[in-house]
C-alpha cells in the first residue's frame, strides 16, 4: 500500500486504504476531525525541522510516481498519456527550476526527469503507431 505525505502525516493511498487516526473519513485525505492542540504544536514543530529541500524532493518523487502510473495505463486510458505529461512537465520545473538548491537530490531527480522524458516519446510514439495501423477486418473471409 502506498502512502502520501502531508502536514498531518502519512496518509495511505490506494483502493481498501484505511483514513488515518485524525483524518475524516468522508473528507479530503489528511483533512483533520479535530486536532488537539499540543498534537497540532508537535506537528508542526516536526514541520518546522524538516528541510524545505527534502519536501520539495518528496514532492517531485510522488509527481514521478505519478508519471509512470499513467504512462503504464496510457496503452489502455486515453487521458492517461497527457495526465502523465502534466506529472512530468511539474516534477521537470521543480528540478531544474530549482537546480543546486535541492541538492544532494538535485542530480537524481534531473536523471529522473531525463528518463521520464525518454519513456514519455517511447510510450506516445507506440501510441501513435498503434493508431496508425488499420484495424483487423474480419469480413473478408
Amino acid at each position: 500500500m502506498s502512502s502520501l505525505w502531508t502536514p498531518y502525516g502519512e496518509e495511505p493511498v490506494g483502493p481498501g486504504a484505511a483514513p488515518a487516526p485524525g483524518g475524516s473519513p468522508d473528507g479530503p485525505p489528511g483533512e483533520p476531525e479535530q486536532l488537539d492542540p499540543a498534537e497540532l504544536r508537535e506537528m508542526l514543530a516536526r514541520l518546522a525541522t524538516t528541510p524545505v529541500e527534502a519536501i520539495v524532493t518528496q514532492f517531485a518523487v510522488e509527481l514521478q510516481e505519478i508519471c509512470v502510473l499513467h504512462l503504464g495505463l496510457a496503452a489502455e486510458r486515453p487521458g492517461s498519456l497527457a495526465q502523465a505529461g502534466l506529472a512530468l512537465d511539474a516534477m521537470a520545473a521543480l528540478s531544474e527550476g530549482l537546480g543546486d538548491r535541492l541538492a544532494p537530490n538535485a542530480e537524481p531527480l534531473r536523471q529522473g526527469v531525463a528518463q521520464l522524458r525518454l519513456a514519455y516519446v517511447e510510450v506516445a510514439s507506440q501510441g501513435a503507431r498503434g493508431a496508425d495501423q488499420p484495424a483487423e477486418d474480419d469480413s473478408s473471409s
